[in-house]
């Protein structure tokens, strides 16, 4: 996008900064960046026990009591299969819920 305004060419690419965000963890392969959008870049995670750190206490409720609110709409969950811990033991049910795949996620109910 930012090469599109570009005016002239620079050998080292954008000046602007850049951020890029990696959301989720089910790919484990490397992450490859080209390298032609410029220098000016970074790249991270996100995680939600560090963000409701920063954000202090009261804005960390605030969201705590959106989702509370919110749990059968906004933020409900689909799973696969609901298993109790002990089947979570089970060496066939652990390799399927080890995969990481999308839509297939289970739910451990530990007292189930």
């Amino acid at each position: 996008a930012a090469l599109r305004s570009a005016t002239g060419f620079d050998p080292y690419g954008s000046g602007v900064r850049k951020q890029v965000y990696i959301y989720g963890g089910l790919d484990r392969s490397a992450t490859l960046l080209r390298r032609d959008f410029g220098m000016a870049w970074g790249g991270g995670g996100w995680l939600l026990t560090p963000f409701l750190q920063t954000i202090g206490a009261e804005a960390s409720r605030s969201l705590m009591e959106r989702v509370a609110s919110e749990i059968r709409t906004t933020f409900a969950s689909a799973y696969a299969r609901t298993i109790s811990l002990a089947e979570a033991l089970d060496p066939e049910i652990l390799r399927a819920y080890g995969r990481m795949a999308t839509g297939e996620k289970y739910l451990i109910r530990p007292h189930a």
